[in-house]
């Protein structure tokens, strides 16, 4: 199993994506540390890789928090006494509302999980990366604010995406000369939970009229993609197959952000 031995930390880990991803990364021999801000969430993760055969642990922690991060990153490196690999995946939507219509501390909430969450999930996980002599880090960034502006009210949202694409291609400079690779993925519409996070308001001051009468997704007539092809996606940036890849944002929308951006 080519992540034998091997461990990693997988934010938003209890829900879609992240939940996918750590089961493969688990089903590939690695242990991983299973965060998420809901304890029973990162639990019922936990129990389904143990019941599948594999190693995980059960964090519970806000990403915005210093401390709670800093603990959390602890109590995974003291458990396995080792860690390769980080998926930052926690997100938020957040409220999407007009600029003059967001509030402060709505915009705030967006930019605290998005942005200042993948800081702190590097801050205290790279040292350890570092520490194992190399490793892999990848970031979920989006197709809005990368491709896609024409999301009415996603101001907040996207300028966190956009931030993570900059510093997935400062950081891999950065931490190259210590091999750690570091890129970043743009899903489109998939079938996550993420909606549930978003507070739509006055979308239509925000937006301008646009139509996609053939459907918004070409290569599937509409459909979304599921969690499991962008875990596909970021075991392979993980893995050493991708050895020579970093600094790189992938798209994976089904051209979707081609038609719509």
């Amino acid at each position: 199993m080519q992540f034998s031995g091997k461990v990693a930390l997988v934010t938003g880990g209890g829900s879609g994506i992240g939940k996918a991803t750590a089961q493969r990364l688990a089903a590939e021999g690695c242990a991983v540390g299973v965060l998420t801000h809901d304890r029973d969430e990162a639990e019922t993760a936990v129990n389904e890789i143990a019941a599948a055969g594999g190693q995980a642990l059960a964090l519970v922690a806000d990403v915005s928090s210093e401390d709670q991060m800093k603990g959390a990153v602890a109590d995974l490196v003291r458990e396995y006494d080792r860690l390769d690999y980080l998926f930052v995946n926690a997100g938020i939507n957040g409220v999407w509302a007009p600029i003059d219509e967001i509030e402060p501390d709505e915009w705030d909430r967006t930019i605290n999980t998005n942005l200042r969450g993948t800081y702190l999930t590097l801050h205290y996980g790279v040292p350890h990366l570092k520490r194992a002599g190399g490793g892999a880090v990848v970031i979920t960034a989006s197709v809005n604010g990368t491709r896609i502006f024409s999301n009415p009210g996603a101001t907040a949202y996207s300028a966190t995406k956009a931030a993570q694409v900059a510093m997935t291609q400062m950081l891999a400079l950065e931490l190259a000369k210590f091999k750690i690779r570091v890129n970043v993925v743009c899903p489109g519409k998939i079938e996550t939970g993420i909606e549930e996070s978003t507070t739509h308001r006055d979308e239509a001051v925000a937006g301008e009229p646009v139509e996609y009468p053939e459907g918004k997704v070409p290569l599937t007539r509409g459909e979304a993609g599921t969690a499991d092809v962008v875990a596909d996606l970021v075991l392979f940036l993980l893995s050493d197959r991708a050895k020579h890849i970093t600094g790189t944002p992938v798209w994976i929308d089904g051209a979707e952000s081609l038609l719509v951006g």
